[in-house]
């Protein structure tokens, strides 16, 4: 009882109000690890370690938001798919925390389970990727997934006797839909876009087979995007994406990009 009694005689500083008339875009809680799952296409579901931000805004008036009550609602969502509840997490961040707006930022490795392309050993492969959702005027939620492919210079191998440079480029996809999409379908979509695709697992007759097929397939940055792009459109469900591809070049002191955005 005398501990209960000291933490009511406790000041709660955040909720005073301030007087200095700046509104803040985003406060709260960022770089969190933690525990999630998400959906699975081939085993209904996978369990993965994401990094969360998360924030509302904060009026003129208010000198700051409680941090530790964004900690406290994520101990509600444990053993959930995290892709169908982020509009209830946004909706009950904003009433926790009093706020018009609430944003989410979920950063995560997503493994699939790849077979080298002759031999056929299976081994894992991890890939980035990124729900971000956010209440602002209206409900707003975007997948987001990075996949490591090659790329082999098209220009490199019609100049060169023998022989041509090729790298490993990360293209980067971001998709609003109004249907589901696996996060499968958007790798095997990037990944056919490429010069070839990476393994974890190759033995020699893997290797011969990728390093002859990536020849075979010569995609400068913007050959990828663009097929990333056109593959895109085919598919009804997306409304709206973004496709970024970086190229870590292996004979410049730089990288090669390209991007582009559409709203369907």
């Amino acid at each position: 009882m005398e501990i209960l009694m000291t933490h009511k005689k406790l000041p709660d500083i955040q909720s005073l109000p301030d007087f200095r008339n700046v509104p803040l875009d985003r406060v709260g809680v960022k770089g969190l690890r933690w525990p999630i799952t998400v959906l699975d296409r081939k085993h209904g579901k996978q369990s993965t370690v994401a990094t969360i931000n998360m924030y509302v805004n904060l009026p003129h008036d208010f000198r700051g938001t409680h941090m530790s009550r964004f900690v406290e609602l994520l101990n509600d969502y444990r053993d959930t798919e995290w892709i169908d509840r982020t509009g209830e997490i946004l909706s009950r961040i904003r009433e926790t925390l009093d706020a018009d707006e609430a944003h989410l930022e979920i950063d995560f490795d997503y493994f699939i389970e790849k077979e080298a392309p002759v031999t056929g050993l299976a081994s894992f492969m991890s890939y980035t990727c990124r729900f971000l959702a956010s209440y602002k005027e209206h409900e707003d939620f975007i997948l987001g997934v990075s996949v490591p492919v090659i790329t082999l210079c098209p220009c490199s191998k019609e100049i060169s006797a023998y022989g041509a440079h090729n790298q490993r480029c990360t293209v980067t996809v971001q998709v609003r839909y109004h249907d589901f999409v696996w996060i499968e379908e958007l790798i095997e979509l990037i990944e056919s876009s490429a010069s070839g695709g990476l393994y974890s697992v190759l033995k020699r007759p893997d290797e011969k087979h990728v390093t002859e097929h990536a020849y075979n397939n010569p995609k400068f940055v913007e050959d990828v995007v663009r097929e990333v792009a056109l593959k895109l459109e085919n598919m009804d469900r997306i409304t709206w994406y973004v496709v970024e591809a970086d190229s870590q070049e292996s004979i410049h002191n730089h990288n090669a990009y390209a991007r582009v955005e559409k709203t369907k």
